[in-house]
């Protein structure tokens, strides 16, 4: 049984997409998608259906990161027995995803920051920024992504 990954931030079109497009590809690479499993969602409702932003895509893209196919929803109760770690972007939805835990679920529900190495504790929002915001929360998923694959490879061997 695959060890199951959601990634989790307020709309769902920015930050965990481009964690969920990012680790995907990083799991593929590695050769462990059979291992692994990712997904994305956010904790308000504004932008089910739709596709990543347009400026979260791009800037993905620029580092062949494909999150195209990826459509935002909205975080559901069955999530918190469906996955083993929920990895929310910030505190504020950490707060909200405890508020929303089921008693029984058992995984791990914690920022995806602390993966990484990086001295911030959240992944800042890029929606009301620049092409800048969107860099940064490149460069932030990407280490932390690379740090998550290292802790799951050392849980899974």
């Amino acid at each position: 049984m695959p060890v199951k990954i959601l990634f989790v931030c307020l709309g769902n079109i920015c930050r965990s997409p481009t964690a969920h497009g990012i680790f995907e590809k990083m799991i593929a690479d590695a050769g462990l998608q059979e291992l692994i499993m990712v997904d994305s969602a956010g904790t308000g409702d504004w932008h089910i259906g739709k596709s990543p932003d347009p400026r979260a895509r791009e800037a993905a893209l620029s580092r062949n990161h494909d999150l195209s196919r990826l459509v935002a929803r909205q975080v559901r109760p069955e999530d918190f027995l469906e996955f083993d770690y929920i990895l929310a972007m910030d505190k504020q939805n950490l707060w909200d995803l405890k508020a929303m835990a089921l008693p029984e679920f058992s995984g791990r529900l914690e920022l995806f920051l602390e993966y990484g190495s990086s001295d911030l504790e959240e992944v800042p929002d890029p929606y009301s920024g620049g092409r800048e915001g969107f860099e940064q929360v490149l460069d932030l998923v990407e280490d932390a992504a690379q740090g998550l694959l290292v802790h799951l490879r050392e849980q899974l061997s």
